[in-house]
């Protein structure tokens, strides 16, 4: 039995970017909790030379919408990376999921053997093979912004854990 291309991909996106709607709500939570504004969670980075947590969750969203469509063969829609409170980070996952469920799984499947050629900064373009594109540059980039928004959040004490970057993992449990 083969595992295709949008099997790898679409339900990844979509447990995880689920999963850090949850997260953000945490978030939310624990700033109202702390007596804190939630903005300074949004600004908040690991390293003074790293991305801030609300770059980190447009990024992860980015590569989401961009390496699907890209994958599928079509145009992904444009965000404007604008988002200055956790609502507006919510909505714009919501609002990538909801993109990636219109995307044609098949288009997807069938983008292994065609080259893709994707941004590479402002003024360099990557060439892979879909599958080497997919394995190698979206999966990897998504799993790095997610996770860095992640340790974000934790590193400024939100009660988070294991189980909330995992997200609802489909399986059957005894």
């Amino acid at each position: 039995m083969s595992f295709s291309m949008s099997q790898a991909s679409l339900p990844v996106f979509d447990i995880s970017l689920n999963a850090l709607s949850s997260i953000l709500d945490k978030a939310e939570a624990h700033a109202a909790a702390k007596k804190v504004d939630s903005s300074v969670l949004l600004h908040s980075r690991l390293s003074p030379d790293m991305f801030a947590l609300v770059r980190q969750v447009q990024i992860a969203t980015d590569q989401a919408k961009n390496g699907s469509a890209r994958l599928a063969g079509v145009k992904a829609p444009s965000y404007e990376d604008n988002e200055t409170t956790m609502d507006e980070l919510k909505t714009r996952i919501a609002r990538t999921i909801a993109y990636l469920k219109t995307l044609d799984p098949k288009q997807i499947d069938s983008s292994a053997d065609r080259e893709i050629s994707f941004p590479l900064g402002p003024t360099n373009t990557g060439h892979k093979k879909g599958d080497e594109y997919l394995n190698h540059f979206v999966l990897p980039n998504f799993y790095f912004h997610l996770t860095t928004a992640y340790a974000i959040l934790r590193h400024c004490g939100v009660d988070i854990g294991k189980r909330d970057f995992l997200g609802a993992i489909p399986m059957k449990m005894t």
